[in-house]
């Protein structure tokens, strides 16, 4: 039974990692579950305090996934257009076979969402840059986490 838990949480840690360049998957929430999991399994020794202070940290990182692009866009005079199209940008950058799709994607997103909000190229693509900014540094912020993580994940691993 241990080997399955072991499994299945490195499932979640491989799914939060991925997580974290997907808007629709919380990645350090996907990788704490692959944490807690793992907590069960009886070789691996996890304290509560451990499990709580993760927990804290990934919920605070799926709050401010939602501040930083936010504060970027607005900072750079964009709008929720902006915004939207950052995410949609993103899912199709991640689809599109163009290399480097996924950084390409969010910033002309966020550019066509500026520019159907009516507002005139320069202040459209200031504001794309703005959410482009913002969209990359919550994505690092996720994946740094979801990164150390997985480190817990192999640190508790080699211990057994």
């Amino acid at each position: 039974m241990d080997i399955v838990l072991i499994i299945i949480a490195g499932l979640f840690m491989i799914f939060g990692i991925i997580g974290s360049f997907l808007p629709v998957l919380p990645g350090p929430l996907t990788s704490w579950v692959g944490l807690l999991i793992l907590s069960y399994a009886d070789p691996i020794s996890m304290n509560r305090s451990f499990i709580i202070i993760t927990l804290v940290v990934a919920i605070l990182i799926w709050v401010l996934d939602y501040i930083v692009p936010a504060i970027g866009t607005k900072r750079f005079g964009g709008t929720k257009y902006g915004m939207i199209g950052t995410s949609l940008g993103l899912i199709v950058g991640l689809l599109s076979p163009i290399p480097g799709g996924i950084v390409i994607g969010p910033f002309v997103g966020a550019l066509i969402g500026e520019l159907l909000n009516k507002s005139d190229s320069k202040t459209a693509t200031k504001a794309a840059f703005g959410s482009f900014i913002g969209f990359i540094a919550s994505t690092f912020i996720k994946f740094i986490t979801a990164i150390i993580y997985l480190g817990f994940f192999i640190g508790f691993l080699l211990d057994i």
